[in-house]
């Protein structure tokens, strides 16, 4: 049998697993987004929490960045993936059903990388806030500016001028962390690469071909973060 060579393997003809891989490429995008965005969210609660100067809610903001910036992410994954398991089973059981109930794969790696990714945007956006300049602010409520438009022309583009760098090396490290997903079962790239490596007996290729993809979304997302940070840098002298 004539052996493939690595562009005919990762190629869309008969033979190809091109497609498979582009499918893991986009499982991949969908969880490191929506990953993001989760802890954007949660980061935003989160320094909110620890600027507002409720000593409660100062004191549980810690707790959650100390305890989840200490645990490994795959280990986060694995709590929430058969501790919700074994939470639908246990309620399933309460209404009469008998039998395991998988918690969705994709659906625990999303809270998962987004708990972890949320840690530190909470210490992204924290750190921006508190080095806008105060003067800016004040100057705004002086022209008797109502609060939320004063939080959207004044507030939040000036916080995002000094958090949009951090939080492009946190979307490095999401992008990252969804190949751990791969342990759930879902099927993304990393997993996809390793059905192509175990089926054609040629793991460097596929995992070379894996590498590579990663690579060029890394690239691409650092380009889009560059123009973002050049948006709301207009008119700042470097």
């Amino acid at each position: 049998m004539e052996q493939m060579t690595f562009w005919q393997l990762i190629s869309f003809g008969e033979n190809g697993w091109g497609r498979l891989l582009l499918m893991g490429t986009g499982m991949t995008l969908a969880l490191a987004v929506g990953g993001f965005l989760l802890g954007a969210l949660i980061g935003t609660l989160g320094a909110w929490s620890k600027i507002a100067g409720n000593r409660p809610l100062r004191f549980v903001a810690e707790c959650y960045t100390t305890v989840t910036r200490g645990i490994p992410d795959l280990l986060i994954i694995f709590l929430l993936y058969f501790g919700g398991s074994s939470a639908l089973t246990l309620l399933a059981s309460l209404f009469g059903h008998n039998g395991f109930i998988g918690f969705p794969g994709y659906i625990a790696g999303v809270i998962a990388v987004g708990i972890s990714s949320g840690a530190q945007q909470t210490e992204v956006f924290r750190g921006a806030f508190y080095a806008v300049a105060k003067g800016e602010i004040e100057a705004a409520k002086a022209c008797g500016m109502p609060t939320l438009l004063r939080l959207r022309r004044i507030i939040i583009p000036l916080l995002l001028r000094h958090a949009i760098p951090a939080l492009g090396n946190v979307w490095q490290l999401v992008l990252k962390a969804s190949a751990l997903v791969s342990v759930t079962g879902v099927a993304e790239l990393l997993t996809q690469s390793q059905t192509g490596a175990g089926s054609t007996g040629k793991p460097f290729d596929f995992y070379m071909a894996a590498a590579m993809i990663y690579l060029l979304i890394s690239i691409f997302s650092g380009w889009l973060m560059r123009r973002a940070e050049a948006h709301y840098s207009r008119g700042v002298r470097r």
